[in-house]
């Protein structure tokens, strides 16, 4: 086993040891870098009706009505990702709460530090926005949406990220 090899073993366990004890600090972020040579294919647009009307189904204004927004958004925009997928990374990421902020890592050191329910910096959420959302990074279902999009163009869906990404 080389020095690398090792070092990549003892980083990955390290995080993993984090993030199963639930410190939402050591969330990977979402980071447009380690893809910035992959071209991606911009979300059209959503009109402000559909936007509207995905809050008018009875969506509440807490975690389960975020989900049910962005989903709505997701469906008419083509976006993959489930419920349950959503919900899972959100719960690794911040515990649910819309105003997490990660001010530990590399990124926050480097003056990006990850924010929101899905712990997106500032460069990807503006590289993933989906028109017709809020244009915030801590706007729970611009946040979401967002990283759902990033995460289905790096990884095909937010189903498929089970760690942090």
């Amino acid at each position: 086993m080389t020095a690398a090899s090792r070092f990549a073993r003892l980083r990955n366990l390290a995080v993993t040891g984090l993030v199963t004890t639930g410190v939402a600090a050591a969330a990977l972020t979402l980071t447009p870098a380690a893809h910035a040579a992959e071209a991606h294919k911009a979300a059209p647009a959503i009109s402000s009706k559909a936007v509207s009307s995905a809050g008018a189904k009875g969506a509440s204004n807490n975690l389960d009505g975020w989900i049910k927004q962005s989903l709505a958004i997701m469906k008419a925009k083509g976006i993959p990702g489930t419920y349950e997928g959503l919900h899972r990374n959100i719960m690794r990421e911040s515990s649910g709460n819309p105003n997490a902020q990660n001010n530990y890592d590399v990124n926050a050191k480097n003056g990006v530090p990850s924010k929101g329910l899905l712990q997106v910096i500032d460069p990807t959420f503006k590289a993933f926005h989906v028109a017709g959302t809020a244009n915030s990074s801590t706007d729970p279902v611009a946040n979401i949406t967002a990283a759902a999009n990033y995460a289905a163009h790096r990884y095909g869906s937010i189903d498929n990220v089970n760690s942090a990404y």
